[in-house]
């Protein structure tokens, strides 16, 4: 799936997304990530979300995050009950959802002006 253009200042975008990775300024990239307007944090552990724990949080809220989003890989699974109390702790929204559907959502908060920052995994 290809996204249109945006002229948002943000210095990341992202461009497409397919089941083996996410373009982020026209460049594939295949492993799990931690995406900001202005950041970018490639390979970030952990690399499937099986793996996910609440001290991998920390890379959100480094990035002053005013809204989380969570990318799942295809399916949409909510995280174990430690990173749910972890998101809610911190009085920030947070949305958990398939990656498709958090790089398509990702796009529109950072039109909007919103610094969104998205854990997105491939698998």
């Amino acid at each position: 799936m290809k996204f249109a253009e945006d002229h948002n200042e943000a210095r990341y975008k992202i461009t497409g997304y397919e089941a083996t990775g996410i373009s982020i300024n026209n460049k594939l990239f295949e492993h799990s990530m931690v995406l900001s307007p202005m950041e970018f944090v490639q390979n970030w552990e952990p690399q499937t979300y099986s793996s996910l724990t609440a001290d991998h949080l920390d890379e959100f809220y480094q990035l002053d995050a005013e809204i989380i989003l969570i990318g799942t890989g295809e399916k949409q699974i909510f995280p174990n009950p430690d990173v749910l109390r972890r998101l809610a702790k911190e009085h920030i929204g947070f949305e958990v959802m398939t990656t498709q559907a958090a790089c398509r959502t990702f796009n529109i908060l950072m039109s909007e002006g919103r610094n969104v920052v998205a854990g997105l995994f491939i698998r």
